[in-house]
C-alpha cells in the first residue's frame, strides 16, 4: 500500500490483474463541453470502463450524466479546490482536470496498457496541452490514442 492511497502498490503483478485486460477510456472535459462529453459518452458501448473528470466553476453545474455503467464519473468543483500549494488561491480554470487526470493516469495506467487506452480531452487549451504532454512524455501514450477537441488539435 502507498502512504497516497488505500489501494496496492501499482506494479508488475498488478498490471496483469483482469482490469487491466479491457481497453480503458480517459474523458476529461471542463464545464464549456459538459454537452460535448455527454455526447461522446454515449458513442461508447455499455461494457466501456474508466473514468470520466468533469471540471466545473461551482456545486450549481453538477448533475447527472449518461455514462457506461462501468464508467466512474467524478465531478471537480474549482470553488472548494485549492491552487498552487501555499497560496490559499482557488484552483484556476483547467487546474483541477489537469491534477486529476494526470493522478489518474500515473497510478491506474500502466506503461504496457497505455496503448489499450483511449484518452479524450474536451478542456482548455492549457489543460489539454498538460495532459498530453504528461501522458506522452511521462506514461508512454501514442498521440494518436489522445482525442481533443477539432479546435484544439491544431496546437496539441
Amino acid at each position: 500500500m502507498t502512504a497516497r492511497s488505500l489501494t496496492p502498490a501499482h506494479d508488475d503483478s498488478s498490471c496483469r490483474a483482469r482490469r487491466h485486460a479491457r481497453v480503458q477510456h480517459l474523458v476529461v472535459a471542463d464545464e464549456h463541453a459538459l454537452a460535448e462529453a455527454e455526447a461522446m459518452l454515449a458513442t461508447l458501448p455499455l461494457c466501456a470502463t474508466g473514468r470520466v473528470f468533469l471540471e466545473v466553476p461551482d456545486a450549481s453545474w453538477i448533475g447527472r450524466i449518461a455514462a457506461p455503467a462501468r464508467m466512474t464519473v467524478t465531478w471537480l468543483d474549482r470553488s472548494v479546490r485549492r491552487g498552487a500549494p501555499g497560496t490559499g488561491q482557488l484552483c484556476r480554470p483547467g487546474t483541477a482536470m489537469t491534477r486529476a487526470a494526470i493522478a489518474y493516469a500515473d497510478e491506474v495506467l500502466c506503461d504496457e496498457v497505455a496503448h489499450e487506452t483511449h484518452v479524450t480531452l474536451l478542456g482548455g487549451f492549457v489543460a489539454t496541452a498538460d495532459i498530453v504532454e504528461h501522458l506522452t512524455m511521462t506514461n508512454g501514450f501514442d498521440r494518436e490514442a489522445i482525442t481533443v477537441r477539432e479546435s484544439l488539435s491544431a496546437y496539441v
